[in-house]
């Protein structure tokens, strides 16, 4: 995994298990489905966690100087998608980053900066291992 892509899950993660504990007061559980693909295939990361809460997320503008009411913010601005769904008694809020398109190696070597900003199509994970961590 490139360093990069680490550095957005991990701000992600944090917003998210932060938002769920701070937010209802209740453990959260983290999972973390990554696909099962050689590191040089462009593949989707998928951040999930579940709370007990049946409340909606609700984005918030914070205003100046406010300390918090920027999470959803800076998911939404983060993640290639994101979005929550009911589960059991409680909810699930997810968001799905998409690893780029590695530049070809004849590139690099010739120092293209190749398609920086492009960015692959959405794999479905299939049979892809779940990491779960309880908060």
């Amino acid at each position: 995994m490139d360093e990069p892509l680490a550095e957005t899950l991990v701000l992600l993660i944090s917003e998210l298990v932060t938002n769920a504990v701070v937010h209802t007061g209740c453990p959260a559980v983290l999972r973390l489905l990554l696909p099962r693909l050689p590191e040089s295939a462009p593949a989707t990361v998928r951040v999930e966690v579940t709370d007990a809460s049946t409340r909606p997320p609700r984005p918030r503008q914070a205003e100046g100087d406010d300390t918090n009411g920027r999470g959803l913010a800076l998911v939404d601005g983060l993640a290639d998608r994101w979005g929550w769904q009911s589960d059991g008694a409680g909810k699930r809020i997810w968001c799905e980053v998409d690893r780029c398109e590695p530049k070809p190696k004849a590139a690099e070597d010739a120092g293209d900066a190749g398609d920086a900003g492009g960015t692959a199509g959405v794999r479905h994970l299939g049979a892809a291992p779940v990491v779960a961590f309880p908060f």
